[in-house]
């Protein structure tokens, strides 16, 4: 399809992210979005930050800020990393916005209405220290599944297990630790999955192309008896989506919002509508991204996120979608492909956000520029199994692959042409069976790559772009310009034509991955980046006379001592 909706999970408004994080969902989909843009078609690419339930509230106090004002200045560090590690959305957006609210309070009405909310009376956990009830993450305790002793009340770091918080082994508030824990009757809203089981399935066993890491854990919950679950969809907080029938109030349920795994996939829809108003564009602008019956049934719709959210968007939010589409006649839609990622650990532990383990997103760009860290990640992606990062991975990738390889061509040829040609494609000579057994290996090399990346295969996409690369450096080393021009300038005038020609390829072929040096690349040559469907015709591009500049090293090697710097320097806890 030539329209394309991209969205990756959208990370919690509390604190910076690791590593880990940026590349189970955001990096690998702004990688996507990226391509697809390349290729010529349209493309939204939306994210946002997680603003409700628990986890703001709780971050907020420790900051000793109101949890609004700390939200607003969290968004900003968010969408200022996020723009420093290029990612390309079309629109960050906020989990709190009022388009997110109305949304939120739209989609429970339809549900309503398909008869698939209830009101339960239950037992929930009241703490007399706090004056409060202690809905999921206001608690943690022991995880009765794996035992891991730092559990929260929704759901076990260590397991991915879903869980209430009466579920925990000895329990204590998050707030003031107390154990003085005492169960209350309070009333709330259940989302009534158990009865879209069959749907449900049926929708699943149709994504014959999905992942298997996906599938097998949307089937796991499917067939565990714990797994669909009728799950509360309110909580007893101040911060949060009011309950609402659509614009109706809702009998019984003042003073509570909406549970935060509720409302967080809604944003993705929501952050349309604020992409939209933001840019003075129609009601029609977003709804033909979303809405089948407004034009979005030629829109391929691709999610990207952590094996840990996958429950949440095969099951939870499916059920929103598919309960709202039963009533009424806007029909929403359903994604078409999910992408998960297993976990990125951290040389020979696990990156984790609570515990401030890790690379952060802001550290890391104090030490490199972004694209040394895209390029690592997304060629070691957690796609198949977990992976690890480590400095001396991180130093071999950056040097023998960014370095040496890629730069270390752009270098050679632009500063041998500018020394012997001046700074424009020289004229002279005729390609024959080197260049014609180039093009040939090329073409067929970036077919590879191509659908590797249209089947968002990122490794494989990564090894087969250093691959094209590395052929480059190949050719360049066994026409020897350097010697060829001593007795037929002609000759190096054809192999330095090809190769600034090959230049520009790499420039286009590589902006998903590192888009700063690519960027660097092609404006150094003063050339378009319209993809190479012909590669021969590609790397005729820029004609004899075409004039260009000689870039500054696009990659600088870590050294050994850079290396023991930094792993020295990131071996504690972050605080």
């Amino acid at each position: 399809m030539d329209r394309i909706l991209v969205t990756s999970a959208i990370p919690y408004i509390n604190g910076i992210k690791h590593l880990g994080n940026l590349v189970g969902s955001q990096l690998p989909a702004d990688l996507y979005a990226r391509y697809n843009r390349a290729r010529g078609r349209e493309v939204l690419f939306l994210c946002a930050t997680d603003e409700h339930g628990t986890p703001a509230e709780l971050a907020a106090a420790r900051a000793g800020k109101p949890v609004a004002e700390y939200c607003a200045e969290m968004w900003q560090v968010q969408k200022d990393l996020s723009d420093g590690f290029g990612l390309s959305f079309d629109q960050f957006g906020r989990s709190s916005s009022p388009q997110n609210h109305a949304l939120t309070q739209y989609f429970a009405g339809r549900l309503f209405e398909a008869d698939l909310i209830e009101e339960r009376t239950e037992t929930q956990v009241y703490s007399p220290a706090d004056g409060r009830f202690l809905p999921d993450r206001y608690i943690e305790g022991t995880c009765p599944n794996c035992g891991y002793d730092r559990a929260r009340g929704d759901q076990c770091e260590n397991c991915t297990k879903q869980l209430d918080p009466t579920d925990l082994i000895d329990a204590r508030s998050a707030i003031s630790g107390s154990t003085d824990l005492e169960p209350r009757e309070t009333k709330h809203l259940y989302l009534m999955q158990s009865r879209m089981r069959d749907g449900l399935r049926t929708w699943i066993d149709g994504k014959t192309d999905w992942p298997l890491l996906t599938t097998s854990i949307a089937r796991k919950w499917l067939d565990d008896g714990e797994g669909l679950r009728d799950r509360g969809i309110t909580r007893d907080l101040d911060w949060g989506v009011p309950v609402k029938r659509g614009t109706e109030d809702w009998p019984g349920m003042e003073g509570k919002v909406f549970y935060v795994w509720f409302d967080a996939p809604v944003e993705y829809i929501a952050a349309a509508h604020e992409w939209a108003d933001e840019r003075g564009l129609a009601e029609a602008d977003w709804h033909r991204w979303w809405r089948t019956d407004a034009g979005a049934d030629d829109v391929r719709y691709v999610q990207f996120m952590g094996k840990d959210n996958v429950p949440f968007h095969t099951l939870s939010f499916p059920v929103t979608i598919m309960g709202t589409n039963s009533v009424g006649a806007e029909q929403w839609k359903l994604v078409d492909y999910i992408k998960s990622f297993n976990y990125l650990n951290y040389d020979g532990g696990q990156f984790s956000t609570s515990q401030g383990r890790g690379v952060f997103m802001d550290q890391a760009l104090e030490v490199l520029p972004a694209d040394y860290w895209r390029w690592w990640l997304l060629r070691n992606a957690p796609e198949t199994s977990d992976a690890e990062f480590t400095w001396e991975s991180f130093q071999t990738a950056s040097n023998k692959d960014l370095a040496d390889v890629l730069g270390n061509l752009v270098s050679r040829v632009t500063k041998f042409c500018r020394s012997k040609f001046g700074e424009e494609v020289p004229a002279g000579g005729q390609y024959g069976p080197q260049e014609e057994a180039l093009i040939a290996d090329l073409a067929a090399r970036v077919a590879t790559y191509t659908a590797h990346m249209e089947a968002i295969e990122i490794r494989k996409a990564a090894s087969e772009l250093r691959a094209i690369w590395v052929v480059g450096n190949e050719y360049l080393q066994s026409t020897a310009p350097w010697a060829a021009f001593k007795e037929d300038t002609g000759r190096a005038a054809a192999i330095i034509r090809l190769s600034l020609n090959l230049i520009r390829l790499y420039g286009i072929l590589s902006q998903p991955f590192i888009p700063n040096a690519a960027r660097t690349m092609l404006s150094s040559l003063h050339t378009d980046a319209d993809w190479p469907d012909d590669v021969a015709a590609a790397l005729t591009r820029l004609p004899a006379g075409h004039a260009f500049e000689v870039p500054e090293n696009l990659f600088t090697k870590i050294t050994d001592e850079q290396r023991a710097d930094w792993a020295t320097r990131f071996s504690g806890t972050r605080t």
